[in-house]
């Protein structure tokens, strides 16, 4: 029996690439095989504008699962690669394979990249239907909506015929776009907006702002835990945790509650910026959503902003709520998001936050306490801990 013994990776926006398509191919060949690595069996290569995964009696359908998380994949084809390409050998290969489909319509797609090959794209197309017509299976051709597409291509060294393709992540290789400084809550979005980020091929590290007591030790598990999730994407995250209970409780002690949220994401910034500069991230990235709350409004944006000239992405940016859950299920960050620990953005919501706070009035209040040995102090205490995909491989340290 003809079976399909090779997944072939097709690359999507790689395409557009010019002279860096070959370094992104490469990258991504790397994030295929450490995706992969778990499966023993498989011989991972490279040809020409391809990825290929040679099953060697592996299951298809949990290495194509696998791989469908990996960003920078257009699509995975189950393909029968044969190394005999004479036209009887493709025409008795590919009777079999629609043999084994189901369905009363076909359409046989051809491409031929190997322009010396004797045949062309439109006589091979013709004589394989033609074979398949005459077989007796009592299949007809329908070339605008088949049931089955059976797709040929030939190349140089081999013959690939298929009928079964899986979408892909889309996007870039992750590492060919930089890196952020991520800023993690561990609320829904932003475990979410790290994922979109790493789709477009951009690695993170993770800052998250802890004041104790006030917050539980369960929220830096929480976190972990949800970096273990996205370890399926990256393998390795650096996290950060700034000590923030001291400049938590200046602000309340100067500020008036309505402006509160306001100045403590303006120090949040203020940290961020310094740990991304240190940590050589050009960018610092968030989970916000415009409009969802108080301090994600365009007016507070603006206002928050003003405290660093480091360029801040919002992958989150214009997602419902409903979209951005249902990423989050997808992803499987979801039921750790919403355990209940609070983090130090809830602890102390003000009854009646400022959706437009003005900046002059935040220049004033900052001028009512002295903050910057307080940022001096959290960045000069922040515990860093690893969280990786390997085994029991954890570690901390201080900065």
């Amino acid at each position: 029996m003809i079976t399909y013994d090779h997944i072939m990776v097709r690359f999507g926006e790689l395409s557009t690439k010019g002279k860096n398509k070959i370094d992104f191919i490469r990258v991504l060949f790397h994030n295929c095989q450490r995706a992969l690595k778990e499966f023993d069996k498989l011989h991972i290569y490279m040809r020409h504008d391809h990825i290929y995964v040679e099953l060697n009696g592996v299951d298809y359908k949990p290495v194509i699962e696998r791989l469908q998380e990996v960003s920078g994949i257009q699509g995975l084809s189950l393909v029968h690669k044969s190394l005999d390409r004479d036209i009887e050998n493709i025409k008795n290969i590919s009777l079999e394979l629609i043999k084994q489909e189901t369905g009363k319509t076909f359409k046989v797609h051809v491409k031929r990249t190997d322009k010396k090959y004797p045949l062309i794209s439109d006589q091979i197309t013709r004589i394989v239907a033609g074979h398949i017509l005459k077989s007796g299976l009592g299949l007809t051709v329908d070339v605008h909506n088949p049931d089955i597409m059976l797709s040929i291509e030939v190349r140089d060294e081999a013959v690939y015929i298929f009928s079964h393709t899986f979408p892909g992540a889309g996007g870039y290789p992750l590492g060919v776009g930089g890196k952020a400084m991520h800023m993690l809550s561990g609320g829904i979005d932003s475990p979410v907006a790290a994922y979109l980020l790493m789709k477009r091929g951009v690695t993170i590290e993770c800052i998250h702002f802890a004041s104790p007591p006030y917050t539980q030790v369960g929220v830096i598990y929480k976190l972990e835990d949800l970096l273990k999730v996205l370890n399926r994407y990256q393998a390795k995250i650096r996290l950060h945790i700034v000590p923030f209970t001291k400049i938590q409780e200046a602000i309340y002690d100067h500020v008036d509650e309505s402006y509160c949220i306001t100045m403590m994401r303006r120090m949040m910034f203020r940290l961020a910026d310094r740990l991304a500069k240190m940590r050589h991230c050009p960018v610092i990235s968030t989970g916000e959503s415009v409009g969802q709350v108080a301090s994600q409004t365009l007016q507070s944006m603006r206002v928050i902003n003003d405290v660093t000239n480091m360029p801040i992405i919002r992958p989150c940016a214009t997602m419902d709520k409903v979209d951005i859950i249902n990423t989050s299920v997808k992803i499987g960050t979801y039921d750790i998001s919403i355990r209940p620990y609070i983090d130090c953005c809830t602890i102390f919501t003000p009854k009646s936050p400022k959706t437009a706070p003005k900046l002059e009035d935040c220049l004033k209040y900052e001028e009512q306490f002295d903050y910057e040995p307080l940022l001096k102090e959290a960045l000069s205490n922040i515990e860093v801990k690893f969280i990786s995909d390997e085994e029991e491989k954890k570690d901390s340290e201080l900065l």
